[in-house]
């Protein structure tokens, strides 16, 4: 399992869409966050990332899938899951080894924006005047946020041998989850009906963990959640043939 999370780690990172990928997330949180007047920092006149931590789902919505999107189709396409396939590994051990690698890959990209609560840190009237509880359970929410799209992803590049059409199918399937059900509860006028859709959505756990409450229920969404795609990727290889 270990052989395949490092092979899969190191193939994205050696390749030049990885640093592609990355940088033009980066790039879009810092263009967001600093430069645009809508939804910069500076003019909103706050010390707190508030305006990060809800643009970044919507950038997590294409950063991920594309990270994902080459996890089982590029194996298919290219004939190389054959191969793997003979090893002496199961088909749980194969999807858990893709998926720890591309939540790892997330890191990467999401680590290096601590340097923005640093920047708030520094820069505020009265210096370390943010709630840093506040970013901690946020940056946690993003974290738990990014490994559910990631499920979705290794899920849709299971399902097809094209990169393209898994990225799309990925894109969708998280946009739909994170905003989706909230959207189709104010089209019913059964207010339990609509409280059962958005709690079945993301984003109403993602903000409640983003508050910096950590209920034990959405904890339990998530791990669900996860594991409820990745159970669909099993389903969807099937076996050890294609």
């Amino acid at each position: 399992m270990y052989a395949v999370f490092k092979r899969e780690l190191f193939s994205f990172l050696n390749s030049s869409v990885a640093y592609i990928t990355i940088g033009i997330f980066l790039l879009a949180c810092a263009m967001l966050l600093w430069f645009f007047p809508e939804t910069s920092i500076l003019d909103y006149g706050y010390a707190e990332l508030n305006g990060f931590f809800s643009l970044a789902p919507f950038l997590f919505i294409f950063l991920i899938p594309a990270i994902t999107m080459r996890s089982f189709a590029e194996e298919r396409r290219e004939g190389t899951y054959i191969i793997l396939a003979t090893k002496p590994l199961t088909n749980t051990q194969i999807i858990a080894a893709k998926f720890l690698a591309c939540v790892v890959l997330m890191l990467f990209a999401l680590l290096p924006t601590l340097i923005y609560y640093y920047s708030i840190y520094q820069l505020g009237l009265t210096k370390g005047n943010i709630d840093s509880g506040a970013v901690i359970g946020s940056y946690l929410g993003l974290f738990l946020l990014g490994n559910a799209f990631t499920a979705i992803g290794i899920f849709a590049s299971s399902i097809t041998k094209n990169q393209v059409i898994a990225f799309a199918v990925a894109v969708f399937l998280c946009f739909f989850t994170f905003s989706g059900f909230e959207s189709l509860s104010q089209l019913f006028e059964m207010q339990t009906l609509g409280i059962i859709l958005i709690n079945l959505g993301i984003n109403e756990h993602y903000q409640s963990i983003s508050r910096g409450v950590l209920d034990t229920r959405d904890l339990v969404y998530f791990i669900t959640f996860v594991l409820l795609f990745l159970g669909f990727t099993q389903l969807a290889i099937g076996g050890r043939k294609w």
